[in-house]
């Protein structure tokens, strides 16, 4: 971040003092503090106040990261330092990992057990079936075998682009990244289609447990275009080489990542979901 700093005769990378941390904190907790006023609907200024943090936190993301772009092309991300950012990485796909796996935990408590004598309002709502009698399932070999089509070919052309990065042939990095992202917004194009044409709504038990873990990989996916365009744009400008692509690679992690939680889920809530239906699937 500072230029011109003498390199220190270790193989550490001592961060010098950064606003990020404070200024991200505080635009979190405006976020939050404007999204529970509007939720709440206690204030007429509640979605400008979560605007204004939101608009904070993404501020915050774009200068922090471009410190971190800055340090890793001084050479401050050394080996030692690579080993301890690649950990990180792990460990926030290990959380991610958790994140869905209370998704697929409340998705497989109701289904496995929608007759319930402890849990009476459940067996109310769901009529003691899943899915619930009346609800119209997604037909699984329609759109969402195309869309996991989609992603299993994504992870091939991210693989690529890859390998590609490790033979240093910049074309064919460019193209992988290209067609992975590509990919990725037709994925979303697709899901976003499929959303518009379901039957049941979202304030019900079978539209929360579609939406929320759908919906939030979904946002993963918006996510993982955003880091692979990032990626595109570093190669274009030359930034990573066989030795210095961390930011490559972790990029390449997270959408392997997104591409295995679609798998269980076309598998969970798709295929198996739609099983014992009493009424015929939708085909949007």
């Amino acid at each position: 971040m500072a230029g011109g700093h003498a390199k220190p005769n270790h193989d550490y990378h001592i961060v010098p003092l950064s606003p990020w941390p404070l200024v991200g904190s505080l635009s979190a907790f405006v976020m939050a503090i404007g999204g529970i006023m509007w939720m709440k609907a206690l204030s007429p200024v509640g979605p400008y106040v979560f605007g204004a943090g939101l608009l904070g936190v993404l501020f915050t993301m774009i200068v922090w990261w471009t410190d971190v772009v800055r340090e890793a092309e001084q050479g401050d991300h050394t080996r030692v330092v690579q080993i301890s950012h690649r950990y990180g990485m792990i460990l926030f796909i290990a959380s991610e990992v958790m994140f869905f796996v209370a998704w697929f935990w409340a998705y497989f408590d109701i289904a496995l057990f929608p007759h319930d004598a402890i849990e009476y309002a459940r067996t109310q709502a769901v009529g003691g079936q899943w899915p619930p009698k009346g609800i119209e399932a997604l037909d699984p070999w329609n759109f969402p075998l195309f869309n996991t089509l989609l992603l299993l070919t994504s992870g091939t052309t991210v693989t690529w682009a890859h390998h590609a990065l490790l033979h240093s042939d910049r074309s064919a990095i460019s193209k992988g990244l290209i067609l992975t992202i590509v990919l990725g917004v037709v994925f979303t194009c697709v899901q976003a289609y499929e959303y518009a044409h379901v039957t049941f709504p979202f304030a019900s038990t079978m539209g929360s447990n579609f939406f929320m873990p759908t919906g939030f990989h979904g946002f993963h996916v918006i996510i993982g275009s955003l880091f692979l365009m990032v990626c595109l744009v570093r190669v274009l400008v030359g930034q990573f080489n066989t030795k210095q692509h961390l930011g490559f690679e972790f990029a390449a992690w997270y959408w392997h990542f997104v591409d295995v939680v679609w798998l269980f889920l076309f598998a969970c809530i798709y295929v198996w979901g739609s099983w014992g239906t009493a009424t015929e699937v939708v085909k949007p």
